[in-house]
């Protein structure tokens, strides 16, 4: 065997030991992380601004000197991965994510994706559930509205906080042990309003956002 085939054979298996140790290190990050230019291979060259120039990408969510705007740009400065369309695109799918998580009872998941105290509320109605036999069959339409409603930055503690208004709509109905219905009905769409707030340490290593606050 060849000297040059030796050596592809070794960088062969250096690859494939480099891409399994990044798989693993990508599986342990918990929450949502919204698609970045290296994912979607989108040019975001339009989204850079000028010193002094308005800032498109905060633009469309919020005025520029309004705490919103204020905040949206301090979260940018502080993390130059940051950005708000994303954010926001991210947002949705996480939204259907949690709703139809919580509807099946994905404890798992919702605990990746919620923050402690929000996952024990999910997780008590879960339970709740299971105790009386209950099961849930749900489907997700679609977001009809999506809002960024206001967001708030914690300069100390370099936290960015960001409120969302969705307005969904799904079926659901609750069965009960014996297969009759007990709530919802199969056929009919309900549509639903939450207020959610997701969370993170802006310029660190972990990328993901946690849902930290809900209302309605």
């Amino acid at each position: 065997m060849g000297s040059s085939l030796i050596q592809l054979l070794f960088l062969a298996v250096v690859v494939v030991f480099l891409v399994m140790r990044l798989m693993a290190v990508l599986g342990t990050r918990e929450g949502f992380e919204p698609k970045t230019e290296a994912k979607t291979g989108r040019n975001t060259d339009h989204l850079k601004v000028v010193e002094g120039s308005e800032d498109p990408d905060i633009a469309d969510f919020a005025e520029a000197d309004s705490p919103t705007g204020r905040a949206l740009a301090e979260m940018k400065r502080t993390d130059r991965s940051f950005n708000v369309s994303e954010f926001v695109a991210g947002s949705r799918q996480a939204y259907e994510m949690i709703l139809m998580a919580f509807e099946q009872g994905d404890l798992k998941l919702l605990e990746s994706l919620l923050a402690p105290d929000i996952y024990e509320s999910f997780s008590a109605v879960i339970h709740d559930r299971e105790e009386k036999g209950y099961e849930v069959e749900a489907t997700f339409i679609g977001v009809r509205e999506l809002t960024l409603k206001s967001a708030r930055f914690e300069a100390d503690e370099k936290e960015g906080e960001i409120t969302m208004r969705f307005v969904g709509e799904l079926t659901s109905v609750v069965k009960d042990s014996a297969g009759d219905v007990v709530e919802g009905s199969a056929s009919e769409i309900k549509r639903q309003t939450n207020i959610w707030t997701f969370a993170r340490l802006m310029g660190t290593d972990n990328p993901n956002w946690l849902l930290v606050a809900t209302d309605e």
